[in-house]
């Protein structure tokens, strides 16, 4: 019998964090009015590598962990990368004509948000950090789909700057995760 000990499983809440939350950085600066409009196209293809499948990725490992929240958001916000991404590509691109969505654009945001809401609740039980993205991220998505239905660019605007908080909340979370395990011990606190 060998006394050698085995490290601990790899934890993918730390890939998944990390996808979501630099992907959700640059489009809210968009969306903030900080970087321009025409910077979506950048967004494109990071949505579908990073924010996209790398959330996949991490939502089935999740699976494996047995963590029925991490791979319900991972999976999720995964998909809504790509969705997102898919909007602008054959929107941009004539193969969608979004010319009068701006509405159900708005009620999707919205249906995300409520969500967004919903597995907020279950943070309760979780990290403060975890519930601080949570809290964050379902009200960027009421913030931005009621700017788009109501043709509000102010609160799409407000949104950007909350989903930025939100975003960094993500990618600290990531950066928590890979340092204490990394040291073996809380060196970066989650709450």
């Amino acid at each position: 019998m060998s006394n050698a000990t085995t490290a601990p499983e790899a934890n993918p809440a730390a890939l998944g964090l990390v996808g979501f939350g630099l992907t959700t950085v640059l489009l809210s600066l968009i969306n903030a009015g900080i970087l321009p409009a025409a910077g979506e196209s950048v967004v494109i293809p990071l949505a579908i590598a990073y924010g996209g499948t790398i959330q996949i990725i991490a939502g089935l490992l999740e699976v494996r962990s047995r963590n029925t929240f991490g791979m319900t958001a991972f999976l999720s916000y995964g998909a809504f990368w790509w969705w997102f991404a898919l909007l602008l590509m054959l929107g941009h691109n004539g193969i969608l004509d979004l010319t009068g969505a701006g509405t159900t654009i708005g009620v999707a945001l919205l249906l995300w948000g409520v969500f967004t809401f919903y597995m907020w609740v279950s943070t309760f039980k979780l990290s403060r950090t975890l519930f601080l993205i949570f809290l964050t991220l379902w009200i960027t998505f009421f913030l931005l789909g009621a700017g788009a239905l109501l043709a509000m660019p102010q609160l799409s605007q407000l949104g950007g700057w909350l989903g930025l908080l939100c975003g960094t909340l993500a990618m600290y979370g990531s950066f928590a995760i890979v340092t204490n395990a990394t040291f073996g011990r809380t060196v970066v606190p989650l709450g």
